[in-house]
């Protein structure tokens, strides 16, 4: 059975729902981002950061790419290989 609520409380305002609407997209951001890259396309980057299995990090666009073997502060030519929709896989050219 179901606890009755006071009469101050009642009609008390509430708080806003926590996961509400406004938060589940970024206003920031486009809904559909386009890739800023296509596959074949040849490019060069600058390597920013090391991946976990030691690939090298470039950004285009925030979009990541990885680049292998690769050092952070490189300049290299890369052929893309794959494109999905957070990241790229990418060979030296």
């Amino acid at each position: 059975m179901p606890r009755r609520l006071l009469e101050k409380t009642k009609n008390a305002p509430r708080k806003p729902r926590r996961f509400g609407r406004q938060t589940r997209f970024r206003l920031g951001r486009p809904f559909l981002q386009l890739r800023p890259v296509k596959e074949d396309q040849e490019i060069e980057v600058a390597i920013d950061d090391n991946g976990s299995r030691g690939d090298g990090v470039a950004r285009i666009q925030g979009h990541l790419m990885f680049v292998s073997r690769s050092r952070i502060g490189e300049r290299v030519r890369v052929r893309i290989r794959s494109v999905s929709e957070k990241f790229a896989l990418t060979e030296r050219a």
